[in-house]
């Protein structure tokens, strides 16, 4: 990162001291506080949890989750071996990964649909 000025700098670094991007790392960590406490207290709720207790389980997951995207996205990087991906491979990520998502969020609504 580049001083600029205004306070100390926070440089992410992996597990052999080399700088990380910490984008990809706080949008899945954003994205799991986003989900799992937008989903995880009315879900766990209408299957008999009191308030306090879905929220502590949702605080768990997106702390677990958040975790493992550290590890992943930061801890176990390795900024060297990261190259162009073909676009055709990037494609078919991203229609993989909607319509994994797609199911999850059709599952998520399944016992609110039950009445």
């Amino acid at each position: 990162m580049v001083p600029t000025g205004n306070g100390p700098t926070v440089e992410l670094t992996n597990a052999r001291g080399q700088p990380v991007d910490p984008v990809p790392f706080l949008v899945v960590a954003t994205l799991a506080f986003l989900v799992s406490f937008s989903y995880g207290p009315i879900y766990l709720m209408e299957l008999g949890l009191p308030l306090p207790a879905a929220l502590a389980v949702s605080t768990g997951v997106f702390l677990s989750l958040s975790a493992l995207a550290y590890y992943r996205l930061v801890w176990d990087t390795r900024p060297e071996l990261r190259g162009e991906v073909p676009a055709e491979r990037r494609l078919r990520a991203i229609v993989y990964a909607a319509l994994v998502l797609a199911a999850l969020l059709g599952l998520l609504t399944l016992p609110l649909l039950v009445v």
